[in-house]
């Protein structure tokens, strides 16, 4: 296995405490040098900087201060060099402070603070640990260096006296959040919503108060989750503990937060969207009263209503499903987020508008069971809308949430039946971002995974010549893009004369001449055989191209 380049160092994974042991041959003093550095950096840390177990990193903190100080004290009372009997005890501390460097570093991370929530327990109990090594290695260091002044011996007496007294463990209110979370995720899992004052406390205790430190959150988690992935380690029962809390946050994100307070890509005024025929109103209406739903809730049955009419109904005695006339077998109502969201497209301001798009492309990006949800409610027919919005930060959250229920048959049977085919080419060719653009053009491969729909984007004039400019002219991604949707299209014979005309043959030969990566040649070859090579029984073409790929090993000629 090759090493991974220099310029992509490898991640330390959060609570793993690597530490380098100072060589035995070390001299005492640039020991010394670099433990008092080390101890230094470590009494400088902040106890405010660590939402959760506070007191524990106080004590670390005041700890490694009184070390420093000894060791500052040992340093300039030492009338000779430092015996080589001190080393032992030298590199214990160091050992000792690199990990407990690491643990405060992790206890105050951004993003990582919820992880580090559930992890108390664990972090305390390293901690201690650290603590107690440093305590041990104050014992093996020689009397004559401890005590090489009157004031190193008392400080030397006081820090092993702390480290072996230090009571290290999870603070009262994080033991009370870290219930509410456990608590809260056992809700999430019998469908009831928690209570909102539950879910503050423990937002309030990791000191998550906006919209995007929330989302800092859930990035960590899904970076963790991916790490656990690539490990083939996707069934622990870590992997469902950082599901759960994903779920959590995504909840926070959606019902608790009224806006999106990080970096937006522009302010530009955005056009209203209106409501075209082939948009479902009545699917975000509430049965009961026929209006648009404000805050959608789900009961036992599966069916939504607007929580203030289900509300009243279930206060008047009424103790079935207003649709289904089943008995209703509790009382509690689950916030829709997929339909809440999905509301916003149609009633909310420009900004809810951008919020909800993107919660629907987060949301909809990694879960099969949101991208389902999404389907159900209605959610492509309002987003193909939403993609007429001037605001590119809209329109890019629409266009990367289409991509993604583009995934699942129901979205794809969705967009086709809303025609929705013409807005995604109108993207490709126009969209606001490259991304944007690029994500049009994947929209199109999967929808050309059908035949039936393989046939209908060629009937739009314009589609099969945009994919072949981009083979020629787009960037990496776009190129790539472009090439298997046309190789997708190309299943259906009446695309073949098209893509002939708009000049595919020669796109593809060009580049595959051209490509000195290697990264492209391999797909074209695959779009010039598998599908342009039919036209031969067809005689459809009279063309010789001829050509050679030393990044695919081989020469190439294909005769129509």
């Amino acid at each position: 296995m090759q090493p991974p380049p220099r310029n992509q160092p490898k991640r330390r994974r959060l609570l793993a405490l690597p530490a380098v042991c100072p060589c035995e041959s070390i001299a005492p003093e640039p020991l010394l040098a670099s433990l008092v550095s080390l101890a230094a950096d470590v009494a400088s840390r902040r106890a405010s900087d660590a939402p959760v177990l506070r007191r524990a990193v106080r004590q670390a903190v005041r700890l490694a201060g009184l070390l420093l100080a000894f060791l500052e004290e040992m340093r300039d009372a030492a009338t000779s060099t430092l015996p080589f009997s001190a080393v032992l005890g030298l590199t214990e501390l160091h050992v000792a402070m690199q990990k407990m460097r690491f643990l405060l570093t992790d206890c105050g991370r951004r993003g990582a603070r919820l992880w580090v929530l559930v992890n108390a327990g664990q972090i305390a109990s390293e901690l201690r640990l650290c603590l107690g090594s440093v305590a041990a290695a104050m014992d093996v260091l020689p009397s004559s260096v401890v005590d090489a002044s009157e004031e190193s011996g008392e400080l030397g007496r006081l820090v092993s006296d702390q480290a072996w007294r230090s009571v290290v463990r999870p603070d009262a209110g994080d033991r009370l959040a870290l219930r509410s979370v456990r608590s809260i995720m056992d809700q999430f899992k019998k469908g009831v919503a928690p209570d909102s004052e539950d879910v503050m406390r423990v937002l309030r205790r990791i000191g998550v108060e906006t919209w995007s430190q929330c989302s800092e959150e859930v990035a960590f988690l899904d970076s963790e989750l991916a790490a656990r992935s690539d490990a083939g380690d996707d069934s622990s029962s870590e992997v469902v503990l950082i599901n759960g809390l994903m779920a959590f946050l995504v909840y926070c994100r959606v019902v608790l937060f009224d806006h999106i307070d990080s970096r937006q890509a522009d302010n530009s005024a955005a056009r209203p969207a209106t409501c075209p025929d082939w948009i479902r109103p009545e699917a975000l209406q509430c049965p009961i009263t026929l209006e648009l739903m404000t805050d959608p809730v789900t009961v036992s049955t599966g069916q939504t209503y607007d929580r203030a009419s289900i509300s009243r109904w279930m206060k008047a005695g009424c103790r079935t499903c207003p649709v289904t006339g089943e008995r209703l077998r509790s009382a509690d109502l689950v916030p829709n987020a997929a339909l809440y969201i999905v509301a916003q497209f149609s009633t909310g301001s420009t900004e809810e508008r951008r919020k909800a798009t993107c919660e629907a492309r987060k949301l909809s990006k990694h879960s099969l069971f949101y991208r389902a949800r999404f389907v159900e409610a209605n959610a492509v027919p309002w987003l193909l809308c939403l993609l007429s919005i001037m605001d590119a930060s809209v329109q890019d959250n629409a266009v990367a949430s289409l991509l993604s229920l583009s995934k699942h048959p129901g979205g794809r049977a969705a967009l086709v039946e809303a025609g929705g085919i013409g807005l995604v080419v109108d993207v490709v060719n126009v969209g606001a971002k490259a991304e944007t653009q690029q994500n049009a053009v994947a929209i199109l491969f999967y929808l050309s995974s059908n035949a039936e729909y393989a046939e209908e984007i060629g009937r739009f004039p314009e589609a099969i010549p945009t994919l072949v400019r981009l083979i020629r002219e787009g960037a990496q991604r776009g190129r790539k893009n472009a090439m298997v949707s046309l190789y997708g299209l190309l299943q259906s014979p009446s695309n073949h004369a098209k893509a002939v005309a708009a000049g595919a043959v020669a796109a593809l030969a060009g580049l595959l001449c051209s490509d000195r990566d290697g990264d492209l040649a391999s797909d074209t070859v695959s779009v010039l055989q598998a599908r342009l090579a039919q036209l031969v029984e067809r005689k459809a073409l009279n063309l010789v191209v001829v050509g050679s790929s030393p990044t695919v090993g081989a020469s190439f000629i294909f005769c129509f």
